[in-house]
This record gives structure tokens, sequence and C-alpha cells, in this order.
């Protein structure tokens, strides 16, 4: 398997979910304003929308969207526990955080890094990202991980996008819970591994 991937993205999360899952896999960087892969592939020719992650499961056979890419990763290595089994209550709740991690809180950081949008539109994405911040504060006051099962493809998702808060301006250390629950993901050898394959750690 190849991961295409940006350093820092949400591309990371896959990335941590695949040292987690213990599975052989490639890294090409992407640079998405060239759409140039490393290798020196046009990127557009392997992911159309010309974002990353994408992941090159074998020849012919390329998966997009962060959040299938990870149920991917983790059903081909169940013994990581990095999701629950299928048809599971858990796993609907896995899905349910998947969904609001990449429609809520992904999506609210998007427009925040674009240099044209008005201050005006910054403050009202920063005070909706703030909502969901509060929301996952009172959930992550009373559990380690969004699930009770532990660990999941969804606390490393949520790990990299509230990682971006610092980049736009937000303060994390009004949620105490939140910056205790990164500090956590971050021991995980798995994502020191991964971020110091991106240059993101020393």
């Amino acid at each position: 398997m190849k991961l295409y991937y940006s350093p820092g993205v949400c591309s990371l999360a896959p990335h941590i979910a695949l040292r987690e899952a213990g599975l052989a896999f490639e890294l090409d960087k992407v640079d998405t304003g060239k759409k140039l892969t490393e290798s020196g592939r046009d990127y557009l020719a392997i992911n159309p929308h010309g974002y990353v992650p994408a992941l090159e499961i074998e020849p012919g056979f390329i998966l997009t969207e962060g959040p299938a890419i990870m149920q991917y990763i983790a059903d081909k290595a169940p013994e990581s526990g990095l999701v629950p089994i299928a048809g599971s209550k858990e796993r609907y709740r896995l899905q349910s955080w998947l969904n609001y991690i990449t429609s809520e809180i992904h999506k609210g950081f998007s427009p925040l890094f674009k240099p044209g949008m008005p201050a005006e539109a910054k403050t009202m994405f920063k005070a909706q990202i703030a909502e969901h911040f509060d929301y996952l504060e009172r959930h992550l006051s009373r559990h380690a991980y969004l699930l009770e099962s532990g660990f999941s493809i969804a606390d490393a998702y949520l790990f990299v996008v509230a990682g971006w808060s610092g980049f736009v301006g937000i303060e994390l250390k009004k949620w105490p819970a939140l910056v205790a629950f990164r500090e956590r993901v971050q021991d995980r050898a798995s994502v020191r591994e991964a971020m110091r394959a991106e240059g993101l750690l020393k």
C-alpha cells in the first residue's frame, strides 16, 4: 500500500492508523499546490480532487477520503482494536464520531486557512469550532478517548484536526481535557513515529 500525504494535514490521521495497525506501506509526499508527488507523478491522475489523503491499495484500486481510508486500514488489522467489530453498536458510534469530526470540525477549519476570508467570517467559524470543542471537552473530561473501548481511528483524526488550532489563532488551553487528550495521543509510539516521518517532530 502507498499513502499519498502532505505533512501535518488530515492525511496524518491515516498515517497514524497505518503505524498503529502494523501494516506495510510506503509514503509518497504530495505538493498539493503543484499537484505533483515526490516520486514525480501527476497527483490529479491519482486523485482527481487534488487533495490528500489517497491510499493506493493495489494497482487500479485507490481509495480517497480520510474516514473511509482509516476504516479500511483498521479492518485489515482487526487485532489492533482500532475499530469495533462490524455491526456492533460501538462500530456505529465510531462512524458517528468520524462523521462529526469530518463534517463539523475538519470542514469548520477549512475557511480559516483561506487568506481572502473576511475577518468577520473567520470570527464566526472560530465561534462554531469553540462550540464543538465545548462538547468535546465535556465528553473527554469523563473519558480518556472518544469510545469506551479505548483508542480508535476517531481519536487519531481528532488529534490531527484539533492540532490545527494554534495555526488559526484558537487557544486550546481553554479546553484542558482536550489538551490532555492530545497529549495522551501524542505519547503513543505510532503517533510520534508518524510525526517524525513527516518532519513534524525531531
